[in-house]
């Protein structure tokens, strides 16, 4: 059996030779779905003989469509950029893939992932963020398709297992980081809460939001245990959840204006 590494790019040169690297000796190929990258992601994925393909899609469940359609082996593995194997995880894959005719496998298309999400140069164990289960490992032939604008994903025929070993997802490396993407996917966040008809965000809507996330991360799952960056890293949930809803607040005002002109 042959498993294909699948990873997705655009100007991700000082990250993704970690991802790259990892693959070795796990995956019979890798595939790499590019979107428009104009630094040197491409030349560093070809010195690992990647298969690059360039697309132009407008999310990541197409770019993980592409990949699943270029792909040659019978089993997938999905990677980030800023994602890593861990030797753990590739004996643990490597296993499931030499025994993929044994009846322990054969009820499992699919295998969800442990993810160690390093924030701001830390291992976040609390707030949420472990084990932090993700979708990656999949049987081609069981694999339908990848859905959804944002929180992409798969829709698969079968049972899906879970492994033990993890991948290191190197998440945030600073706050700069950290805002220019919220400000980019909350606009996006923000379009689909609109097109689903939530209701009219109000200040106590806000508050309700906002204080749920607040408490969801440092209480319950005491985000203070993991330090000054883990308490840095709640109350920036808390900040992002506030800007998706506020660009929300701010469509439907402009909605409700349109309308009413």
């Amino acid at each position: 059996m042959k498993i294909s590494g699948i990873i997705i790019s655009r100007n991700n040169e000082d990250k993704i030779e970690r991802a790259l690297k990892s693959l070795n000796g796990v995956v019979d190929e890798i595939v790499l779905i590019d979107n428009g990258s104009t630094d040197n992601t491409i030349k560093i994925a070809k010195k690992y003989k990647a298969r690059v393909f360039e697309d132009g899609g407008k999310s990541y469940s197409q770019w993980r469509n592409r990949g699943l359609k270029e792909a040659k082996g019978e089993w997938v593995l999905y990677l980030d950029s800023d994602e890593e194997v861990t030797p753990g995880l590739k004996k643990e894959m490597q296993s499931i893939i030499d025994k993929d005719t044994d009846t322990d496998t054969e009820n499992y298309v699919a295998y969800a992932i442990p993810r160690k999400n390093i924030i701001l140069g830390r291992e976040m164990i609390h707030g949420g963020w472990w084990p932090d289960y993700v979708k990656r490992l999949f049987r081609k032939d069981a694999l339908i398709k990848w859905e959804g604008d944002l929180h992409e994903e798969p829709v698969f025929n079968g049972q899906i297992g879970h492994l033990k070993n993890p991948i290191i997802h190197y998440k945030h490396n600073n706050l700069s980081e950290m805002v220019e993407k919220t400000n980019k996917w909350s606009e996006i966040e923000a379009k689909l809460l609109l097109e689903s008809g939530h209701p009219l965000m109000s200040w106590w809507r806000f508050i309700r939001i906002m204080l749920t996330e607040a408490w969801f991360r440092i209480v319950v799952n005491r985000a203070f245990l993991d330090g000054t960056e883990g308490i840095i890293y709640a109350i920036y949930q808390v900040w992002s959840k506030f800007i998706s809803y506020g660009k929300l607040w701010e469509m439907q005002k402009t909605r409700i204006n349109t309308d009413s002109g």
